[in-house]
């Protein structure tokens, strides 16, 4: 940009900057956590977009591989499509039940318990960091 700074550009199309940073209050981290998986998604074009509808198209594609293919661990492995459409717990369940009978079959394989595929309720994006703040 040659005749404005960036942020007067902002301002004068009626855009409020954030210099928000990580760990910062008023961030989002669920915004910054998509971002991140956009940024080192192997899907994404090295050479940019063409055209406008290009990336359109894109981002419906990575959307619907997000919600729908991709499992997240922080919700146990499911994708979210699954734990909003309430998918989750028979998945969990049936996960729990084969990790029960391949203990019983083989405890040996391990050293204390198998994972833990209980229901979670409620989901925090780095939880840890908030027991280290308290």
């Amino acid at each position: 940009m040659k005749c404005l700074t960036m942020q007067a550009k902002m301002l004068e199309m009626g855009i409020i900057g954030s210099r928000s940073r990580p760990g910062v209050s008023n961030d989002n981290p669920y915004s910054g956590s998509l971002f991140r998986t956009v940024k080192y998604s192997h899907r994404w074009p090295s050479e940019g977009f063409k055209h406008l509808e290009d990336a359109r198209s894109w981002v419906k594609g990575f959307t619907n591989w997000y919600n729908n293919v991709h499992r997240h661990s922080r919700i146990k492995f499911v994708t979210p499509g699954q734990r909003h459409n309430g998918e989750d717990r028979a998945i969990l369940a049936k996960r729990r039940e084969l990790y029960k009978k391949a203990k019983e079959k083989n405890a040996n394989r391990w050293s204390k318990h198998t994972r833990n595929w209980d229901e979670i309720s409620d989901v925090e994006l780095n939880p840890e960091n908030k027991k280290e703040a308290a």
